[in-house]
């Protein structure tokens, strides 16, 4: 009886362990907006984030060949500087 149970322990907790861990992969997979496919469709991406304060952050974003920097806070976002990717990159 208690084999049994000791038994069951073994093969089950190693199992519920590995679909937590894929379904947690799976779920910050999705929320962080990575393609499922090979490429990337979508005209815009964010290449970083700084966190400035509890509700605001500077965000820099690609969007067709330029990238924006932003300010975002809680009810706003706004434009701060654009530039071309050609103009610092090699």
């Amino acid at each position: 009886m208690m084999f049994d149970y000791i038994l069951r322990l073994l093969i089950l907790l190693p199992l519920v362990g590995g679909l937590a861990w894929g379904s947690l992969w799976l779920w910050r997979k999705m929320q962080m907006g990575l393609p499922t496919t090979g490429k990337d469709m979508r005209p815009a991406r964010v290449v970083g984030v700084v966190p400035m304060g509890p509700q605001a952050k500077l965000a820099v974003v690609d969007f067709h060949g330029r990238e924006l920097l932003l300010a975002v806070s809680r009810g706003q976002i706004s434009l701060l500087a654009e530039q071309a990717l050609g103009d610092f990159h090699d």
